[in-house]
């Protein structure tokens, strides 16, 4: 039994998983007891080039020992080659970076600057979304986290989720009419707007939301609707940067350019390092303002160097297409399992971050969410570790991000447990 009496638990109503976990190499973590778990979430749906990259290793040894940390107001090589590398690597005119530790502090700053710039305090994310935990993005989350901490920030408006399996508004076929969704939505913000907009903060593909990808056309028309009320467009792309699904960035797919975008877990393949990217326009204009955003850790050396050695081997392996196709891989092996367990609804996603929704008869989400955890567990029996979003009304979804690095009997091995967790578990 692992003991906890000294943890303050963190989880919400979850637990802590029940092994120790002693190591881990690749797409692989091994426990204390000499277990070898498959790893299907990229420790927090982050580690990219998979566990103890030799590449990131070595890095991390050298620049320790040559420089690690710095005064917040000092520059050194690594975050100047870093935030020159990650300009050249988005469309114009995304060029100004600043580098910090989390996702959570990467929303942070740019809601802050958004309303700083804008002159507006009010803020559209929406209604299934996770973008931290700190006051302004935690007040734009609504997954889950609402209740019982007091007032959220003021000013933030819910939009409905364009999902396509589970549609709230549909056309003459039944289809999701996603247009006249988002269409009520804004006539609904603008209702209840103090006529102080200031930004959208959504992500390309909702994670934490159920692995909901927003339909072709949707991000353009959000732009639209956002720039007609003089908001910024905010892309949260924490888990969808850095080649995941098969583009460099998940908004390349829409030909849209944000006005800001965050980055964070893929950017350090697992390590603390986030970054807010602007024009720089947006960025002169915040700063004549005074813009202020100062924490211990920001523009950190060590962490740089880890996101060029990522940025390194991202490029030089080609990692976009290697998730493009490793996503075809693993969907496919999915669909075929969706024939024979009537309880797989959908399978969906992009690349290497795929969802994998369970449904039963009649519609139980209670039911669904006892077979999910059933299947979670079963599956960690079986030497693979799964990840499942569990949401009120929805049911159970996987979220499956494995290591851009996987190899395809990896991915096929994962299918193969995940089967036989499934007929064991319904």
């Amino acid at each position: 039994m692992t003991d906890t009496a000294h943890l303050i638990r963190y989880l919400g109503r979850g637990g802590f998983s029940p092994s120790i976990v002693d190591r881990a190499a690749g797409t692989s973590v091994f426990t204390d007891d000499g277990r070898e778990l498959l790893d299907f979430t990229s420790g927090q749906m982050s580690a990219i080039l998979g566990h103890s990259h030799p590449e990131i290793v070595a890095t991390i040894s050298d620049q320790a020992a040559r420089l690690d940390h710095l005064y917040s107001g000092m520059l050194s090589h690594p975050v100047l080659e870093l935030c020159r590398r990650l300009a050249e690597s988005l469309p114009a005119p995304l060029e100004k970076t600043m580098l910090l530790s989390t996702g959570g502090e990467a929303n942070e700053a740019a809601l802050r600057m958004a309303k700083l710039v804008t002159g507006g305090h009010e803020v559209v994310s929406f209604a299934r979304s996770w973008h931290g935990m700190t006051q302004a993005a935690a007040g734009a989350t609504y997954s889950a986290g609402r209740g019982g901490y007091g007032p959220a920030a003021p000013g933030n408006f819910a939009l409905p989720v364009p999902d396509r399996f589970r549609p709230d508004i549909v056309d003459a076929d039944g289809e999701l009419d996603w247009r006249r969704q988002l269409d009520l939505a804004f006539n609904l913000i603008d209702a209840q707007s103090t006529g102080s907009l200031a930004a959208c903060l959504v992500e390309p593909v909702l994670s934490s939301g159920g692995i909901i990808d927003l339909p072709p056309g949707y991000l353009g028309a959000l732009r639209d609707k956002c720039h007609e009320r003089g908001m910024l467009l905010i892309l949260d792309e924490a888990q969808t940067g850095l080649c995941r699904t098969g583009d460099w960035y998940a908004f390349e797919r829409d030909g849209v350019v944000p006005d800001i975008i965050t980055l964070s877990k893929t950017l350090g393949a697992g390590l603390p390092l986030s970054a807010v990217v602007t024009s720089a326009e947006i960025e002169q204009q915040a700063h004549e303002l005074g813009f202020l955003f100062l924490t211990t850790h920001v523009n950190d050396p060590l962490p740089a160097a880890v996101g060029n050695t990522v940025l390194d081997v991202l490029a030089r392996d080609r990692l976009d297409e290697r998730a493009a196709e490793l996503g075809v891989r693993l969907r496919d092996g999915l669909g075929e399992l969706a024939t024979r367990h009537p309880v797989i609804g959908d399978v969906r996603g992009r690349g290497l971050l795929v969802g994998l929704e369970l449904i039963t008869s009649g519609g139980d989400t209670a039911e669904s969410d006892r077979l999910g955890a059933a299947v979670t567990q079963r599956a960690g029996e079986l030497g693979l570790h799964m990840n499942i979003v569990q949401l009120p009304g929805m049911g159970g979804t996987f979220r499956i991000a494995p290591a851009l690095t996987a190899t395809e009997a990896e991915i096929d091995r994962g299918v193969e447990i995940l089967d036989k967790a499934l007929g064991d578990a319904a």
